[in-house]
C-alpha cells in the first residue's frame, strides 16, 4: 500500500502540484477576463476625456501603464501581493493578456541500504529523480501539458535512477503529455496524463501516468465534497489482434474540515489483458503467469477510507487511512490485500513533523503487479512494516526517513524464503 513515508510525500506532493495547476489555469482564465475588462475601462475612460476635453490636446503616451494587482502567475519568490504593469495600447485599447504559461518540477536526492539477509550481500546506492512539468492555457477551458522525467521509460512505476554506469548521461523520458479540459466543474484528460483517482500504493504506485482518456466531475452536497472519476487506461495496443485496457470508475466524498474528518472512495477497475506483446519482463514481476500470460483476469474492487482528528491541534492531526482491494477476476484464492497507515502530524509547512508507522498485505493476484507499488522487491504477495518520519526544512525542501521490513507472504512448496528483509531510505526532496 504504502500511502507513507517518502511515497506518501511524493503522493502529496503529486496531488497539490496538479491542485496548484488546476488553481493556476482558473486564475489566468480570471485574469484574462480582468484584462478585457480593464481594456473596456481604459476605452470608455478615453471616450469620456475624449468628450469632457475634446478641444485640448491629447497628452497620453503611446504606451500608457495600466497598473493591476492581480496575483502573477510566475513561479519566481516575488511576493503575491507585487503589483504588475500591464501595457496598453493607446490606438486600440487592446490589454496585453497575462502569462499563460506553467512551470514547476522536484528533485529527490536517496540513499538506500538494503541489509540483514543471511547469504546475501548487503547492497548500498544512491538514487536520484529529477522532474520538469509545464503547461500552457490555449484558453479559459483548454490546456495542453507534459513531465519530463528520469527513469526507465520501460517501467511504468519509477522515475528513479541509480547512480552508477561509469558516469554515464542520465536517461529522461516524456513521462506525461495531455490535452486537459476544464469547463466548469467537469475536467477531462487525453493522452498520457495524471492519475485521476483517489489512491494509495496498494494498487496505484504514484508514478504511473495512465494513458487513454479520464474525465471527472465535482459537485457538493451541503458542505460534502463528491467526485466522480473515470478513466479509460490504454494498457497495450495490439496490430493483428485484441487490445488490452481497463475500464474504471470511482466515486469519493469529503466531509468538510472539522475536529473530525471523514473521506470515502470507492473504485472498480476492469482489466482486459489480451496483448502483452507490449509488456517487458518487468511488468509482470510478481504475479502469477501461465505461458507467458496473466493466469488472473484483474476485476479490482478497492475501498479507500480516512478518518482526521484534529484534537492536538492543526499541526498534529492524527490520521488513519484504511485500504482494502478484492480482484473479483483471480483464478485462484490469493485474490485480496489490505493496508493501514496511521500518522501524527502534517508535512507541508516550515517546521513540520509527521510521523507514520504502516502495514499491508497483499496476496499474489490482489492487484495488477505491474501498476501497483515498487518500494520493495515485491509488488504482490508480501507482508509489509514500514516505519517514516517526514520533516519540513524550509518551504518546498523536505527531508524523510523510510525503513521497511518486509517477507514473502505465501512460499509456494518446494521453494525457499528468503525470510524478512530490510530496506532503509533516507531522502532530500526539493520543489519548485
Amino acid at each position: 500500500m504504502q500511502a507513507k513515508s517518502n511515497n506518501a510525500q511524493d503522493a502529496a506532493i503529486a496531488e497539490l502540484k496538479a491542485a496548484v495547476q488546476a488553481l493556476q489555469v482558473e486564475q489566468m482564465r480570471a485574469q484574462a477576463r480582468i484584462a478585457e475588462l480593464e481594456a473596456a475601462l481604459v476605452r470608455q475612460d478615453q471616450a469620456r476625456q475624449a468628450v469632457t476635453t475634446k478641444q485640448a490636446p491629447s497628452t497620453a503616451s503611446a504606451t500608457t501603464p495600466v497598473v493591476s494587482t492581480q496575483v502573477s502567475t510566475s513561479t519566481t519568490t516575488t511576493s503575491p501581493a507585487q503589483a504588475r504593469i500591464v501595457p496598453v495600447a493607446a490606438d486600440t485599447g487592446v490589454v496585453a493578456l497575462p502569462s499563460r504559461f506553467m512551470f514547476s518540477g522536484d528533485m529527490r536526492v536517496r540513499y538506500e541500504s538494503n541489509f540483514g539477509v543471511k547469504g546475501v550481500r548487503n547492497r548500498d546506492r544512491g538514487v536520484l529523480r529529477a522532474r520538469l512539468r509545464a503547461a500552457y492555457a490555449v484558453n479559459d477551458w483548454l490546456a495542453v501539458g507534459g513531465q519530463l522525467a528520469t527513469g526507465d521509460p520501460d517501467d511504468p512505476n519509477s522515475t528513479d535512477i541509480t547512480l552508477s554506469g561509469f558516469d554515464d548521461d542520465l536517461q529522461v523520458s516524456l513521462d506525461q503529455a495531455y490535452l486537459r479540459l476544464a469547463p466548469g466543474d467537469f475536467q477531462a484528460y487525453l493522452g498520457k496524463f495524471p492519475q485521476p483517482f483517489v489512491r494509495t500504493e496498494l494498487v496505484w504506485d504514484v508514478d504511473v501516468s495512465p494513458q487513454g482518456a479520464s474525465a471527472s466531475y465535482a459537485a457538493s452536497l451541503g458542505d460534502t465534497k463528491l467526485k466522480t472519476s473515470a478513466l479509460y487506461f490504454i494498457v497495450d495496443e495490439a496490430v493483428a489482434g485484441p487490445d488490452s485496457r481497463m475500464i474504471g470508475g470511482q466515486i469519493a466524498m469529503e466531509t468538510p474540515p472539522a475536529f473530525l474528518q471523514g473521506e470515502l472512495a470507492v473504485g472498480y477497475y476492469d482489466y482486459s489483458l489480451r496483448s502483452v506483446a507490449g509488456a517487458a519482463a518487468g511488468d509482470f514481476r510478481s504475479n502469477q503467469l501461465v505461458n507467458g500470460r496473466y493466469l488472473s483476469d484483474f476485476d479490482l474492487l478497492d475501498i479507500i477510507a480516512v478518518m482526521t482528528w484534529r484534537g492536538f491541534g492543526e499541526r498534529w492531526p492524527v490520521r488513519f487511512i484504511g485500504d482494502y482491494v478484492h480482484n473479483f477476476g483471480a483464478a485462484t484464492k490469493a485474490n485480496t490485500g489490505f493496508g493501514t497507515d496511521l500518522q501524527i502530524g502534517r508535512a507541508n509547512q516550515q517546521g513540520d513533523w509527521r510521523f507514520t508507522y504502516g502495514y499491508a498485505q497483499t496476496e499474489t493476484d490482489a492487484v495488477l503487479a505491474a501498476f501497483s507499488h515498487d518500494n520493495t522487491n515485491q509488488a504482490t504477495n508480501y507482508l509489509q512494516h514500514t516505519l517514516a518520519i517526514d520533516y519540513i526544512l524550509r518551504p518546498n525542501v523536505a527531508l524523510n526517513a523510510t525503513y521497511y521490513r518486509y517477507r514473502q507472504k505465501d512460499v509456494p512448496a518446494g521453494f525457499e524464503t528468503l525470510g524478512w528483509q530490510n530496506r532503509l531510505r533516507l531522502n532530500f526532496m526539493a520543489g519548485f
